[in-house]
């Protein structure tokens, strides 16, 4: 059946593209960030880093650091499990962001001094695994009974909205209220606001993203066109706020986040940022600046965490939000709520709980392909006709096995072209289908797209002498399983 293509002129293959920045001010409302991707991906560079570098830059990284105590008074609480589970609260902090920054990307109305994201991070007991899984704000949450932190006033339990817990009772009675939710016990609570977010991306170099379709939110000033971009804070900020992009809302504003987590892991363990003494302090200095954590949570315990994390990647994270079941729960006084999928949430956190991974065995995972890059249409969909375009025996047919190796529907009849002297690889492909097209082009590096009217949904691969390879590729969802779980790996760009 003929995809809902809509006609264009041809397409150009995918190329890397500087993030367009959008000065002036929002015209519209602007949402209130939610950017848990910042906690995790810095708790990340300060772990993993820590064992690479040592006791001596170690020293005196967490005083910076200001002191909560969220276990305080806490009683009846869930059994310790195995591994080490983090509670990240990311809170707002618009504050001390500067006019020209908040004009430049879109940080208007005033601060909400609220709880804007919470996440559970569980690594495993060995250290090999790091489980992430997003709590929505909105989330259907019953506090437990306790004193206004404002007021002083005695509350009995009441429904709310989980990020409510943090209003009403701070960071103890967030731990309260999750504990009770997940039955996970925290063993650490880490807070940040995102006002260290940007210059902690700076000082990492920037962090790539791949985008399969131009991506575009006014309300925040978002503007990808398809391809690889290096984002600076700035933009890395524009990008996990974004809601608007996409009819997936705040689903896919988790997602993003995450793919950006799986991005600053990549940036951070591939770009030598945490062999580098001098680097990994600066780092470092700029992230747990503006970091509120439990007294228990120091410099030992993240150099032990880094001693044991050295071959940390992404393919060694994953990310899952937790299973909703009702997205619009009408609760008296609080309004619409996300209520969870009780059965599939309970069997998420006894995951966490005996120290599982999320994510479905993949085979062969140790002997891993490279990352696959996004696409918008998944190459399984796309009908491919391989053609020789040179007087190198046999090359049609190993592009067309290359070609069905990675996914597509070849005819597995490659045939010779009119011309035996094509240099450049050429895709061509009927308007009709130019998105079919730039999955092909992707998979092609360097092909030259050529649009022919009338061709059909068939794509036509004229190979070239320029032809070295064919490059993974895969549907931008890859999100799978029961609990709906993606690896970093699965999401970092392509090599």
């Amino acid at each position: 059946m003929p995809q809902p293509h809509r006609p264009t002129r041809p397409a150009r293959p995918p190329q890397p593209q500087r993030a367009r920045r959008s000065g002036g001010p929002a015209r519209r409302r602007v949402d209130k960030p939610r950017w848990g991707v910042r906690i995790a991906a810095g708790v990340s560079v300060v772990v993993l880093g820590s064992g690479a570098i040592g006791h001596a830059v170690m020293t005196g990284l967490d005083t910076g650091i200001e002191r909560v105590d969220p276990f305080k008074d806490m009683k009846n609480r869930p059994p310790a499990g195995h591994g080490v589970n983090f509670l990240l609260v990311g809170t707002d902090g618009r504050e001390k962001i500067s006019p020209d920054e908040k004009r430049e990307y879109r940080l208007g109305g005033a601060p909400c001094h609220c709880t804007d994201t919470i996440m559970l991070v569980h690594i495993s007991a060995d250290k090999e695994r790091a489980s992430v899984v997003s709590l929505p704000r909105d989330s259907y949450a019953e506090v437990p009974a306790h004193r206004d932190l404002v007021t002083g006033k005695a509350h009995k339990a009441h429904p709310v909205k989980l990020n409510a817990a943090y209003a009403e009772g701070g960071p103890g009675l967030t731990v309260r209220t999750v504990e009770s939710m997940t039955r996970v016990k925290i063993d650490h609570y880490l807070e940040v606001d995102f006002t260290s977010f940007m210059k902690t991306v700076d000082a990492v170099g920037g962090v790539d993203i791949c985008t399969a379709k131009t991506m575009r939110d006014t309300h925040t000033g978002l503007e990808l066109l398809p391809g690889t971009h290096r984002l600076t804070g700035g933009q890395a900020l524009q990008y996990v706020r974004s809601r608007h992009v996409d009819g997936a809302a705040d689903l896919g504003r988790m997602q993003r986040q995450q793919r950006f987590m799986a991005a600053l892991i990549e940036q951070a363990t591939g770009s030598g940022v945490l062999l580098n003494p001098v680097k990994f302090k600066q780092v470092s200095s700029t992230l747990l600046g503006s970091v509120r954590a439990d007294r228990g949570f120091g410099s030992e315990q993240m150099l032990a965490l880094g001693q044991a994390m050295r071959d940390f990647s992404p393919s060694s994270s994953e990310f899952a939000s937790v299973p909703v079941g009702n997205p619009s729960y009408k609760v008296k006084g609080t309004g619409s709520t996300v209520k969870w999928d009780e059965p599939k949430a309970a069997k998420l956190f006894e995951s966490l709980r005996d120290d599982r991974p999320l994510a479905p065995a993949r085979p062969g995972r140790a002997a891993a392909r490279p990352a696959a890059v996004p696409v918008d249409v998944a190459p399984q969909q796309i009908r491919v006709q391989v053609e020789n375009g040179t007087r190198i025996d046999g090359l049609g047919g190993r592009v067309d096995a290359a070609l069905r190796d990675t996914g597509f529907d070849t005819t597995r009849a490659p045939g010779n072209g009119a011309s035996r002297e094509v240099k450049r690889t050429v895709v061509a492909y009927d308007p009709r289908w130019d998105r079919s097209a730039r999955t092909v082009s992707t998979a092609l590096p360097g092909s030259e797209p050529r649009a022919v009217a009338g061709q059909g949904r068939t794509v036509l691969v004229i190979a070239g002498a320029d032809y070295r390879k064919v490059v993974p590729v895969r549907a931008e969802d890859p999100y799978q399983g029961e609990f709906g779980v993606v690896t970093g790996d699965q999401v970092v760009c392509g090599k």
